[in-house]
């Protein structure tokens, strides 16, 4: 018979020690990593609300109701309101690492965002998706890829035109490359350069790619005036020629003469609903937009490099050519001067910010006629350009595209430092409005609806998987807030205000909000397609 050596019989006492070491913490370990008890549970369904428990384990919900066994981490919602995660399917998120923490999102219940919109976007998605890796962001981060910014990269500086064969070629290999590192489909903005210079046949071309890895075509469409009809009419041939599902971004009707025909945008709608095609809407809960200032310049004036329209406004006929194209969409839009437009950030002077056109050329030129602020939007995009706030919306077209059940709530904004610029305040309360506003004073939505259209419409939209819903296997991105005292503090004069209600945020199982406050846990990052 062997003797074992002193190394062995060593090894074998180790492995035994280390054996009844696990056995002693198993029996002692919690059976979740965290229970939230004591909550209405609206679980992105629609459904009514439910008195139970949640239980989550490894960054997922394992039970939902009643639910028995310890935890490492107990939160009691002393009868709060559980729901999922808010998803906002329409940001401009693309500084995201510079600002990971995100905390202006999570405090308004927003766990997920979708970036890329209005065809700006990263194009290399993979690149994107390691720098949020290595940010350790405190989000989910899913994104689009743009058109417009493919196009920038595959065609250069001339835009003025539809591609050639081979430029066509370079586009749809960008967005195929884009898909397959995890992209959620494929965005337009048809109303900025260099996007509003493309044809249909173009945008049906590289959505076609996107449809092959069963992408989404999201499009912030050509027209948002009178002219609306006409870029529905697109979209929708887009959907159906391409096989693609398709999103409205941020449906509204811009402009005086446009008001009061919502009701006729969703007839055209659901008429191609109707006809078989998926085709859904996003809304953010104001009258008022924001983009670059330059979106009260003609397009073909901003074609090609800045030098390009620099030139162009120093010459006497072209800048005349200019300033008629201007009261052109002035026409159309029903304004008589651009008191509409705040300045939001002018890098060159920001001692504009804030201020409307009129004034800000009673500043600089010491006169607001309409000659005046024509020359300073002129001088403002020749030093660089600036962010501006329209007013153009009308209350009641808000309140009809709110109440269509496939209206989905998103923000349009982006990752917010308190105190920098005067930005649009949807990137503060825009969820928190909908939940304090429409669902608690006005009574447009119900909470579990409202709830529904910030959570599991989305997830379904985008084919975000297991997420939007509170059910066991689903990733554990949940909110907690008092739906009595959810209200959104930021205004457009003074936009630099939290969202306040929302007592606990989990991002996949991480407490990131609890009891109100900021914790160090960064538990968000890349959310590849079908994640």
């Amino acid at each position: 018979m062997s003797v074992p050596s002193a190394t062995s019989f060593l090894y074998s006492m180790k492995l035994g020690f280390l054996f009844a070491s696990l056995l002693t913490a198993l029996a002692g370990a919690a059976d979740f990593d965290l229970l939230i008890t004591n909550a209405q549970i609206a679980d992105g369904g629609g459904g009514p609300l439910v008195q139970g428990s949640i239980a989550v384990k490894g960054g997922r919900i394992v039970a939902v109701g009643v639910v028995e066994g310890s935890a490492d981490t107990v939160i009691d919602a002393d009868g709060k309101v559980a729901a999922p995660g808010f998803i906002d399917v329409h940001t401009h998120s693309e500084d995201i690492c510079l600002i990971p923490a995100a905390e202006n999102f999570l405090r308004m219940g927003v766990t997920t965002i979708i970036t890329g919109n209005c065809g700006h976007s990263r194009t290399d998605v993979a690149k994107f998706f390691q720098e949020i890796e290595e940010s350790k962001v405190s989000l989910n981060v899913a994104t689009l890829i743009g058109h417009g910014s493919v196009r920038e990269e595959g065609m250069g500086g001339s835009f003025i035109r539809a591609p050639n064969a081979e430029q066509l070629a370079v586009m749809k290999g960008l967005v195929d490359q884009a898909m397959k590192d995890g992209a959620v489909g494929l965005s337009t903005g048809l109303i900025y350069v260099p996007g509003s210079f493309a044809k249909t046949d173009e945008l049906i071309a590289l959505a076609k790619v996107a449809a092959a890895h069963d992408g989404i075509y999201v499009s912030h469409m050509r027209y948002e005036t009178v002219r609306i009809f006409e870029a529905l009419d697109e979209i929708i041939r887009i959907a159906s020629e391409a096989k693609i599902r398709a999103e409205v971004s941020h449906i509204k009707l811009s402009g005086p003469t446009a008001w009061g025909k919502a009701h006729e945008v969703l007839a055209v709608l659901d008429k191609a609903r109707g006809e078989g095609l998926k085709i859904t809407q996003d809304q953010y809960a104001y009258t008022a937009s924001s983009t670059g200032l330059r979106q009260t310049l003609p397009d073909a004036a901003l074609e090609g490099e800045h030098a390009d329209f620099v030139a162009r406004v120093s010459d006497p006929k072209k800048k005349a050519e200019i300033i008629a194209k201007m009261a052109e969409m002035r026409a159309r839009q029903g304004r008589k001067d651009y008191g509409y437009a705040v300045i939001a950030r002018c890098r060159a002077d920001p001692s504009l910010n804030g201020k409307t056109i009129p004034e800000a050329a009673k500043m600089r030129r010491g006169a607001d006629t309409l000659e005046d602020q024509i020359e300073t939007i002129i001088e403002i995009e020749k030093q660089g350009g600036a962010s501006a706030i329209f007013h153009g919306m009308s209350e009641e077209d808000l309140q009809i595209f709110l109440k269509h059940p496939l209206t989905m709530i998103a923000s349009d904004g982006g990752p917010r430092r308190l105190g920098e610029d005067v930005p649009h305040p949807r990137s503060y309360g825009n969820n928190a409005r909908v939940l304090g506003r429409y669902v608690r004073e006005l009574k447009l939505l119900t909470l579990p609806e409202a709830v529904r259209r910030m959570t599991s419409l989305p997830a379904q939209t985008f084919h975000l998987k297991d997420r939007g819903m509170l059910k066991a296997g689903a990733h554990a991105d949940i909110v907690i807030f008092d739906p009595e005292k959810v209200t959104d503090p930021s205004t457009f004069d003074d936009p630099h205000h939290y969202a306040e209600g929302f007592e606990h945020v989990i991002v996949n199982g991480g407490v990131t909000i609890r009891d109100g406050k900021l914790t160090k846990k960064r538990s968000g990052g890349p959310l590849r397609m079908g994640q």
